[in-house]
């Protein structure tokens, strides 16, 4: 298996699992895992392939994915009861699958020959698509638009390094793990210190 095959391969089981634990708040059944599980694994990834018109879609080439996905799904179907705060685990594994999903995505357009902004808008699809989807059929506030924090701003950075480390000579499989880290690093430290954009604060017009 390669390094790109590997990272999407975690990223769909991570996201999976933050769709399943999504499930549990809403006290779903299990079909209801399945699908969100399924949704937010597979989501971006699939957007990504139909943007870069990779036929048939990574899942089509290799279901493994959706095992992947489905197993993601029962497992926490049976044990979400047993974590005490399923938020914080959704916070924390969801910035573990962005950076892999991320540092996939872009590569897999650098792979295909795209330019440098295609790359970046790639490694962003794929990271943030999935959870959006998530957290938008659950009705929830997706993590990638809330307030405060960063979220796309990762995704961008980890992106960035898969379209430039090339110019400057740097090996391939550097460019993925430096890619990774710098988005989770980036996420993280969000999360864990509320590192955050300026957001806009809207003024009463003059007179």
């Amino acid at each position: 298996m390669t390094l790109i095959a590997l990272l999407d391969h975690a990223a769909v089981l991570v996201f999976a699992l933050t769709g399943a634990l999504v499930a549990s708040r809403a006290q779903l059944d299990v079909i209801g895992f399945s699908f969100l599980a399924i949704l937010t694994g597979v989501g971006g990834g699939t957007l990504r392939d139909v943007l870069l018109d990779r036929n048939p879609v990574f899942w089509m080439t290799d279901p493994t994915y959706l095992g992947v996905a489905l197993a993601a799904a029962f497992l926490v179907f049976f044990t979400a009861h047993l974590i005490e705060s399923r938020y914080t685990a959704i916070l924390w594994l969801d910035a573990a699958a962005l950076a892999f999903a991320v540092a996939a995505g872009a590569q897999i357009a650098e792979t295909l020959g795209q330019g440098a902004a295609i790359i970046v808008v790639m490694g962003v699809v794929t990271g943030c698509l999935g959870g959006l989807m998530r957290d938008v059929v659950a009705n929830e506030v997706p993590l990638v638009l809330k307030q405060g924090e960063l979220y796309v701003t990762c995704a961008v950075a980890g992106a960035a390094v898969v379209a430039f480390a090339p110019l400057l000579g740097i090996s391939p499989t550097l460019t993925i793990l430096g890619s990774a880290a710098l988005t989770f690093g980036l996420r993280a430290g969000s999360i864990a210190f509320g590192w955050s954009l300026p957001v806009y604060k809207s003024r009463p017009p003059r007179a």
